[in-house]
């Protein structure tokens, strides 16, 4: 098992690593938001963003794109926020449609509205 760590995404606050590569397969962690930058909305769909983006450099930092998802896992806060994440989530995924669950929480850490995990197979 190879562990995956880049300051390209937030640092874990907790025992685990951004991801782990075992053999061809990399598990990325859940990845919050991380808070906005001065002066930009911290809406929900500035978090879905953000959450995906963190996914996305972790990936990078295995060797993987977003081509290379095969599953992902989304914990959003309000079931009412699953079509604004639908759409996020296109937008960045294009034609690529990797398997997802998508888990309505009452609540997540530090009062953020959106986690996401994901497996990916390295090229």
């Amino acid at each position: 098992m190879q562990p995956i760590l880049t300051p390209q995404a937030p640092a874990p606050a907790g025992h685990y690593s951004q991801a782990m590569c075992v053999d061809n397969l990399v598990f990325v962690s859940g990845m919050l938001p991380g808070p906005a930058a001065p002066g930009e909305t911290d809406d929900f769909e500035r978090q879905a963003r953000a959450s995906l983006t963190h996914c996305q450099r972790v990936l990078e930092a295995a060797g993987c794109q977003l081509t290379d998802v095969a599953q992902c896992t989304v914990y959003i806060v309000g079931v009412e926020n699953w079509p604004r994440f639908n759409a996020v989530y296109a937008s960045h995924f294009g034609e690529h449609r990797p398997a997802r669950a998508i888990v309505p929480v009452p609540e997540l850490h530090y009062g953020y509205l959106v986690e996401i995990q994901m497996v990916a197979r390295r090229p």
